[in-house]
């Protein structure tokens, strides 16, 4: 049986009759989303609009932003001048939205009466150019995160459209602030449809047949990006991303297997002073770049700092789900293992643990081990999951489990 995704489909979902035209037209499509679709780092939801925009007109909302966002060093810094106008990147419309300051979690509870005010502000003054979007979309995806905040308003301004909330991470795990997650309880079952990245995130939705499994998807073009290879001759590991990204781990694991060459990319931490000689550290990459450094290593890490990270991250983590695909053996805490064939585990900070399972890694060949959704088959899900048997979630089950 093959384990390459399937061909993708690219038949538009949802589409409304055209007065004007001859037959129905293709949806428009609207994202809200903390990331912006120009920036280099992409995530789940910037697949996901690049498929939609093959199917219809599609509109890419980025928010929670302002002059807070130089203080925390914001991946969109580099737009900052573009903010507030709407730019044309690569067949969609993007608008970064910069406000005086933008709401946000102080973790301070004393502080929580502030911060409602904040977000109840911030959800009642959106500017002109999203309400006119909302009000021409047919379909509207919120990303997890802020975006909650205006699921009310896109339900009274456009009633027609299909409300999709696409959960790349779990409130709980971002950090939202109380506000958010109690706005979210209150508006789950307005929404069409909530696509969860894992089903392990299902008991904390406050609401249930509009609740499906929908995964993170793969460019079905992925080994032509792969080549050439990158590196020199030897044995090399890789690790991409800075999601709760653990230094730790290089420093051990540099001394201890000096015929190894580890590359870092973009951690987000530069060069920790413990690396040996053996570690090449890399600043944010495009994500095309990153494939050959993935395809051709012989083990790939995913360095969570925490044994407390979500134990949905073994269904959500971008960088394992790219591992599986290339077959690459994976070092991660055991939390992310979930049961999969291929992923090594170890306890954060233990570096007995950590390097056993290197060596674990080391000993064991390549082999993909599932097979994995292509963005075409993921967008398909996420548009419409109640056609697909495999998004459905045995809520029963998930609650005896938790018991």
């Amino acid at each position: 049986m093959s384990l390459a995704p399937c061909p993708p489909t690219h038949e538009a979902r949802d589409p409304r009759a055209d007065p004007g035209g001859p037959g129905p037209r293709a949806p428009n499509h609207l994202v809200l989303s903390a990331h912006d679709y120009r920036t280099p780092r992409r995530a789940n939801i910037h697949f996901i609009a690049a498929e939609l925009a093959r199917r219809g007109p599609t509109r890419f909302f980025s928010l929670r932003y302002s002059l807070l966002s130089r203080w925390k060093g914001d991946a969109r810094l580099a737009l900052d001048d573009r903010a507030n106008r709407i730019e044309m990147h690569d067949g969609v419309e993007c608008y970064l939205w910069r406000a005086l300051v933008h709401p946000f979690n102080s973790r301070r509870r004393w502080a929580r009466p502030l911060e409602d005010a904040m977000f109840a502000w911030y959800a009642d003054h959106p500017p002109a150019v999203l309400e006119r979007w909302i009000a021409e979309a047919d379909v509207i995806v919120f990303e997890s995160g802020t975006a909650v905040a205006f699921i009310e308003a896109a339900r009274r301004l456009n009633p027609a459209a299909r409300l999709v909330y696409r959960a790349s991470d779990s409130l709980a795990a971002i950090n939202a602030a109380h506000w958010v997650e109690r706005r979210f309880d209150r508006v789950a079952p307005m929404l069409d449809v909530i696509a969860l990245v894992s089903p392990a995130m299902a008991p904390a939705i406050a609401s249930r047949d509009n609740v499906f499994h929908v995964g993170h998807g793969l460019d079905p073009g992925l080994d032509a990006l792969g080549d050439p290879a990158p590196y020199d001759p030897g044995i090399h590991a890789v690790a991409v991303g800075s999601m709760l990204f653990d230094p730790r781990v290089f420093v051990a694991a540099s001394r201890v297997f000096p015929e190894i060459t580890f590359h870092v990319i973009g951690s987000g931490q530069g060069r920790h002073p413990g690396y040996g000689d053996n570690v090449v550290v890399y600043g944010e990459m495009p994500h095309a770049r990153t494939i050959p450094y993935i395809k051709h290593a012989r083990i790939g890490f995913a360095p969570y700092a925490s044994q407390e990270v979500p134990a949905y991250l073994a269904d959500s983590s971008m960088k394992l789900l790219q591992y599986d695909y290339f077959g690459l053996p994976a070092v991660c805490p055991h939390v992310v293992v979930g049961g999969r064939d291929g992923r090594h585990g170890y306890v954060p900070g233990d570096e007995a643990s950590l390097i056993a399972a290197i060596r674990s890694a080391l000993a064991q060949p390549r082999a993909r081990p599932r097979r994995l959704l292509d963005w075409a088959e993921v967008t398909d899900r996420v548009l419409d999951p109640a056609r697909y048997p495999d998004t459905r979630i045995d809520h029963a089950g998930l609650a005896a489990g938790l018991a």
